[in-house]
């Protein structure tokens, strides 16, 4: 069995899959748990490379790659697989690991709808701000933010009001 093992240099460390000037992206999934990218090349094509670990390939930024190939037995590459989600979760025992690491590709998921949902609303509060300007009035209507502001602290306790404050902020911008 053959193990590839990868050096990067990234020019921004830390936030993988993120693109910017100057940077060329890996295929592959960017968190782990969502579907590779079609491969152009067939399974058994001799330029195709796989790797033994596939479970955690994160999509990372770089200027630079260096590939390795090391022959381990499959045994070998099973336990690196398991010891390296157990390090990533924390947990203690492989079963537990697997349960933190679907749970966090679930959390992910929402976080990205919520991150849409938030721009969403970025963009419908910025028609509306428009539209009241634009007609003579006022650039923030305190009485509907006073409602949002309700409505999360009902929902979701004191910290639903920060939230919402976060949130009032991100729409309208500073008052």
């Amino acid at each position: 069995m053959v193990v590839l093992l990868e050096q990067l240099t990234s020019d921004f460390p830390g936030a993988p899959g993120r693109q910017g000037p100057g940077r060329s992206a890996f295929p592959g999934r960017c968190r782990p748990g969502l579907p590779d990218p079609p491969s152009p090349l067939p399974d058994d094509h001799p330029g195709r490379l796989t790797s033994a670990i596939t479970a955690q390939e994160p999509l990372m930024t770089a200027t630079t790659a260096t590939t390795t190939a090391i022959t381990v037995p499959a045994a070998t590459a099973k336990n690196l697989a398991a010891k390296n989600l157990t390090e990533q979760t924390g947990a203690r025992t492989a079963e537990a690991a697997h349960v933190i690491g679907d749970a966090r590709e679930r959390i992910d998921i929402l976080d990205d709808r919520i991150i849409g949902l938030i721009q969403e609303r970025m963009a419908v509060s910025a028609v509306i701000q428009e539209a009241r300007i634009s007609s003579g009035g006022r650039r923030v209507n305190l009485a509907r933010e006073m409602e949002v502001l309700g409505r999360f602290r009902d929902a979701l306790g004191k910290p639903g009001t920060a939230l919402a404050m976060t949130m009032l902020e991100l729409c309208r911008g500073r008052i």
